[in-house]
């Protein structure tokens, strides 16, 4: 992870469904389901203006981190966190065992 993002926050807004992070004062977001022991990642978006700046492996990273912390798992079903897997294979460990079948 980029170093200038370790120090922000990762915000859990349960309301809306997703977690946040804040750049520059712009909002970046990956929304989930919430499923008993799984979080299901449905989609990430950056802002425009912060895009090609690690903001998005950022904020994965994070709630790859939350998941592990909370002890529940992911299902990964947003196509950037499907990629991002692919290249940080130590991530697997997270992934729930229904998705692995």
């Amino acid at each position: 992870m980029n170093e200038q993002f370790i120090s922000l926050p990762l915000i859990n807004n349960t309301r809306e469904n997703r977690f946040e992070m804040v750049v520059d004062g712009a909002t970046s977001i990956i929304e989930y389901r919430q499923l008993p022991g799984a979080l299901a990642l449905l989609h990430t978006e950056v802002p425009q203006i912060l895009e090609g700046k690690g903001v998005a492996a950022a904020i994965v990273e994070k709630t790859f981190n939350y998941a592990k912390e909370n002890n529940v798992k992911i299902i990964p079903l947003c196509p950037y966190v499907l990629v991002y897997l692919k290249k940080h294979p130590e991530w697997n460990i997270l992934i729930h065992e229904d998705y692995k079948k």
